[in-house]
């Protein structure tokens, strides 16, 4: 629960830079293509780290990266905010990339603690808990950003709102230096890890469908503020009210996670609410070419619905994945999914500012999404026909 508690305000300082950093750097001067650049660098930091950690973390305590972790995170928050502010762009490469870097500290090790350190008929409802730290952070930052804003628009403008959110966000150190319990490592059976350890064909049939969708996803959500900004004219406080209601709604939902999980299985569970998440996102993005005044309210509920329905099927598909790939793959499955997210994030951006440099709309751009997704949704069928194949012969232990 500790450790819980930490990732939230961590979580408070991630929900609220992707709801209005974007934002606050239009204000500034910056073209949305040359944000898409910047913020390559933080997937870019991950990208380049999560491997070489997910190697290092097997067999080790988990708890001095969540000690280094938790001091960089919010004071490399407080130096971008500088960095844009006074537009020094060599500085917000390289604090946007060590900022990617030390969230990977809490990042990749969340999941390997939780199934090391957690009862196992447990597991499942720590995972959850552990994934709704991200949408209560959205529904408390949302209250924060929109309520400032409105009590004097002129003094808490983007980076005050930013900064102060960055400075609660030293509260998890208390949470972490507070993590007293004994951790549970497992014992490693070779003195010296090689690749060779891991079972690279289970490991590369579960990741496969979260690369497809990471690639879909890194054109869509880190914009989707500019997208409500350029497109609707919806300005940082009223998203991040938006935002923060559609996060309340995914925080809601997320909680009866393992509930459906009994009631209709991985096979139905996973593809229904990621399926409705798609179509929902082709509905947000036909909204760009919609001419009358109503618009921007059919795309304020096609986001509602998308946010609950995608973060749904995450909590699952983590659970199936660290199941079927095995104890002694979990740590790289993690360290991988982490870099796959930021990897496949650091390239879609990178396209993201190729697409709009080049004047496609976002209609299009999103629509590219929505077709990533159903792919990724088709090949999550794969471990889960094979997981529950397993499960019936006795392979896999429920």
């Amino acid at each position: 629960m500790l450790f819980i508690i930490a990732e939230f305000f961590l979580q408070l300082i991630n929900t609220a830079f992707m709801t209005i950093m974007l934002i606050y750097m239009e204000k500034v001067g910056y073209a949305d293509h040359q944000s898409a650049s910047f913020v390559s660098f933080r997937f870019l930091g991950v990208l380049l780290f999560a491997f070489p950690l997910g190697l290092f973390i097997k067999g080790r305590k988990l708890k001095p990266l969540f000690y280094v972790s938790s001091i960089l995170t919010p004071t490399l928050a407080l130096i971008i905010l500088e960095a844009i502010d006074l537009r020094l762009d060599y500085l917000l490469y390289a604090s946007l990339f060590f900022w990617g870097v030390s969230f990977t500290g809490i990042q990749i090790t969340a999941l390997p603690y939780i199934l090391r350190n957690a009862k196992k008929d447990t597991h499942t409802a720590a995972i959850t808990l552990s994934y709704s730290t991200w949408s209560f952070a959205g529904i408390i930052g949302g209250i924060i950003i929109y309520s400032l804003s409105n009590i004097n628009p002129v003094l808490f403008d983007e980076k005050l709102i930013l900064q102060i959110i960055s400075i609660i966000g030293f509260i998890c150190v208390l949470f972490i230096f507070g993590l007293k319990n004994k951790e549970h490592i497992p014992v490693v059976e070779k003195s010296r890890l090689n690749l060779n350890d891991f079972d690279w064909k289970i490991i590369t049939k579960a990741l496969v469908p979260t690369l497809i969708i990471a690639i879909g996803a890194g054109l869509t959500i880190p914009f989707i503020g500019l997208f409500f900004y350029k497109i609707h004219g919806l300005d940082s406080d009223k998203f991040a009210a938006l935002s923060g209601f559609a996060t309340l709604v995914v925080f809601s939902m997320v909680l009866f996670v393992p509930i459906i999980k009994e009631r209709l299985g991985y096979k139905l569970a996973v593809p229904l609410t990621q399926l409705i998440a798609v179509f929902a996102l082709i509905l947000l993005a036909f909204t760009e070419l919609m001419t009358f005044e109503y618009a921007i309210y059919i795309a304020m509920f096609a986001y509602v619905i998308r946010q609950p329905m995608m973060n749904m099927a995450g909590p699952m598909t983590s659970d199936i994945v660290m199941k079927y790939v095995g104890e002694k793959n979990r740590e790289m499955v993690s360290a991988l999914t982490a870099a796959i997210w930021s990897g496949s994030w650091f390239i879609s951006s990178i396209i993201f500012q190729v697409l709009r440099k080049s004047g496609m709309q976002y209609v299009y751009v999103f629509l590219i999404t929505a077709g990533l997704y159903f792919l990724g949704v088709l090949m999550y069928y794969l471990p889960i026909l094979d997981y529950e194949k397993k499960v019936k012969q006795g392979l896999i232990l429920e």
